[in-house]
């Protein structure tokens, strides 16, 4: 057996969630899952459909982008998913053990206007305090220099310009293309993923019905947030 079967059976459960949640069609999506320790993380083979996936299926790359386990090349988006490992698990060290990147059709259509999906409601400050980032597109010379690295970058470059904690803060969106989430395990950066959909959908079904709607209150976002991540929290079970 492998040594890193645990971590690719990881893998494999968390994209096998991405039709279930009904976050991509055909083979648009991917999730990784990270053993910061070993410094590894297994990912969904590039352009296999989920049906055919099983967990022995899923490759394992180390953070310089060496396949040390797997026969079937790795998702294409791969080096974004290496990219945010460095910079928000190792050098900034959060709790960052799974990323999912899809495209689902709310969060897509934002990220096609260019938008920040804005703070509209509870549900929203349920799971972050703030609007739902969205980069910029991507510099005509990136895209030609190493497209997907360099889509890492740009979510990095844009959080650290906003100086957004990815610990807090665990979903963006890119511009012209579409949203990645990330959470403790790679199972939790689908739950994010899901989260984002839906609030997508609520943002522009709010925009729908009134257009000039007013962000959430501040102090209700925070009380919101607080109830289930601050250090009193008292949402959910002990």
């Amino acid at each position: 057996m492998s040594k890193y079967q645990t971590l690719k059976e990881e893998a494999y459960e968390a994209n096998m969630q991405i039709p279930a949640q009904h976050l991509a069609l055909y083979t648009w999506g991917n999730v990784s899952a990270f053993d910061k320790a070993a410094g590894v993380f297994a990912i969904k083979p590039s352009g296999v459909p989920y049906p055919d996936l099983t967990a022995d299926s899923m490759v394992v790359v180390d953070l310089e982008g060496k396949v040390v386990e797997g026969t079937l090349r790795p998702s294409s988006d791969t080096p974004t998913h290496l990219v945010l490992y460095k910079e928000f698990a190792v050098k900034d060290g959060a709790d960052i053990n799974g990323i999912i990147h899809t495209h689902s059709t709310f969060a897509v259509s934002w990220a096609q206007a260019v938008r920040s999906v804005p703070l509209f409601g509870t549900t929203h400050a349920d799971h972050i305090q703030t609007e739902v980032p969205c980069t910029p597109y991507l510099s005509e010379e990136a895209v030609k220099n190493d497209y997907e690295k360099e889509t890492g970058n740009l979510i990095v470059s844009h959080f650290r310009n906003l100086k957004l904690n990815p610990a807090e803060v665990n979903m963006v969106l890119v511009g012209g293309h579409g949203p990645f989430c990330w959470g403790k395990t790679a199972d939790k950066s689908v739950y994010n993923a899901a989260v984002l959909e839906e609030v997508s959908h609520m943002a522009l079904n709010t925009l729908l019905i009134r257009s000039d709607a007013n962000p959430l209150p501040a102090y209700i976002v925070n009380k919101h947030y607080e109830r289930k991540h601050g250090p009193n929290a008292y949402y959910g079970q002990k």
